[in-house]
């Protein structure tokens, strides 16, 4: 199918539920589904967004101001870092899931839904995912997977609907930025978070900070690895870095990769 059918077929699966929440991150794919389902006539939709130390401000602010361009009804609640992943255990996808999905299903009864949509798409489905078991458990619905959409083809959608977030890079929540077996606490999260908020504001986007004590592993995206070489530039990566309140910098050569800190832990 192409990306059209299979956009005919997302909105039919949404209509058919009649009403449901959508778990609303702020990502690309949860704000295209969301964009979708308000625009099914008669389809009663909400957004529940979470709030936790280990999410990125911005994403929250960027779901906020997508719900009141469409005029969508959003809910937020507050999560504490769950007991479950003190420690940052290789378990960790999948715990957060089940505490993050189980308290917006919770608050989704309370306003009436009994219906959840999550913006797992095609792709997910074919990635090492942990936290799709929690979805399944939790009778969680991926209306884009199940249309078969694809990322690319997200995109593309997204962006002939005029979506600001067309072309936002995926994010991970911030524990993904330390090795398992680390105690994950809120200062040390907003040192992470802060670190790669300036290096984002240097023009780097997409880059991972990954935390080792005192010492800040930068993966950056292999495209921009050639900026890197300019002596100028280095030095104010290095300087950001240390603002943010790490001792030591080091840029790793591999560049960014999905679920480094997981592999190397393994």
């Amino acid at each position: 199918m192409s990306s059209r059918e299979k956009l005919v077929r997302l909105r039919s699966l949404i209509a058919e539920s009649g009403a449901a929440v959508v778990a609303l991150s702020g990502g690309t794919d949860s704000t295209f589904l969301a964009s979708v389902a308000a625009s099914v006539p008669g389809f009663r939709v909400m957004a529940i967004t979470v709030r936790t130390p280990y999410m990125f401000d911005d994403e929250l602010k960027d779901a906020a101001l997508f719900c009141r361009s469409l005029s969508i009804d959003q809910r937020e609640i507050s999560v504490a870092i769950p007991a479950s992943l003190g420690d940052n255990p290789p378990e960790r996808c999948y715990l957060c899931k089940s505490e993050l999905m189980g308290a917006i299903k919770a608050a989704a009864a309370e306003s009436g839904f009994d219906t959840v949509f999550d913006g797992t798409n095609a792709d997910d489905l074919h990635e090492h995912r942990p936290g799709m078991r929690a979805l399944k458990e939790l009778n969680i619905r991926s209306p884009l997977a199940e249309a078969g959409l694809k990322k690319g083809e997200i995109r593309e959608l997204a962006r002939e609907a005029g979506l600001e977030v067309s072309d936002k890079p995926s994010n991970s929540c911030l524990m993904t930025r330390f090795p398992h077996g680390t105690t994950i606490t809120v200062s040390e999260l907003r040192k992470a978070h802060d670190a790669e908020m300036r290096i984002s504001e240097l023009g780097f986007t997409g880059a991972r900070v990954r935390v080792h004590g005192d010492l800040a592993r930068i993966e950056f995206r292999r495209e921009e690895l050639a900026r890197i070489l300019d002596e100028e530039t280095r030095k104010k990566i290095t300087a950001a870095i240390r603002k943010s309140g790490y001792r030591y910098v080091t840029i790793d050569l591999e560049g960014y990769r999905s679920g480094s800190m997981d592999i190397r832990e393994a």
